[in-house]
């Protein structure tokens, strides 16, 4: 675990819809009570350190990503009082996680949003099929763009989430895209997997 004093764990949203992103908990009810803090949180667990982060005055309010035809506005993806982090409300549309740096800012700025629902795919069905070099842009509220270029598309199972991947500091800004992935699970209804996607300035 990286040093740091706030601890996010992010977890899948049941009953066919994903993503859940949360503090402390899972999603929907359906996960596992929040073990003690001194154990292990029930997989998927993904902690950041967010205190030497400079998060910038800049908000995001909308992303693209061309090669797999996401153009979407950006919520704010903040906690509830039970400390889980509520996701979109629409499967059409990404989050950002504003408790973590900005787009654009140094760090791992993340945004989340579902792989589908009930009614068809998410917004981030076909997140799995972006290449290195495939480009992610993000307009902010002042009216400029950063553009990222995607480094890695990595599948990894819940229960071995790499934590280092999507949370280390960096010096940098760089973006971290997250939904779920791999078979959907009907008896826990949770997808197995998380789609974890890392990306760099493209001009950095």
């Amino acid at each position: 675990m990286t040093a740091g004093s706030i601890r996010v764990a992010l977890g899948a949203l049941a009953a066919a819809a994903c993503l859940v992103v949360s503090f402390g908990v899972a999603g929907a009810g359906r996960d596992p009570a929040p073990p003690a803090p001194t154990t292990a949180p029930p997989a998927p667990t993904w902690f950041v350190a967010t205190e030497s982060v400079d998060r910038g005055p800049v908000r995001p309010i909308r992303v693209r990503i061309p090669a797999i035809g996401v153009d979407s506005t950006l919520v704010d993806l903040g906690v509830d009082g039970a400390g889980v982090l509520v996701p979109p409300e629409s499967a059409d549309t990404v989050g950002w996680f504003t408790a973590g740096p900005a787009p654009g800012s140094v760090g791992p700025a993340l945004l989340a949003g579902h792989v589908d629902s009930r009614a068809g795919p998410g917004v981030f069905f076909r997140l799995g099929d972006l290449r290195p070099g495939d480009t992610i842009e993000v307009d902010r509220a002042d009216g400029s763009r950063v553009v990222f270029s995607v480094a890695s598309t990595t599948r990894a199972p819940k229960e071995a989430f790499p934590t280092d991947l999507v949370y280390a500091p960096t010096p940098v800004p760089e973006l971290r895209l997250v939904t779920c992935g791999g078979a959907f699970d009907r008896a826990v209804r949770s997808y197995q997997d998380n789609v974890i996607v890392e990306a760099v300035l493209a001009n950095g």
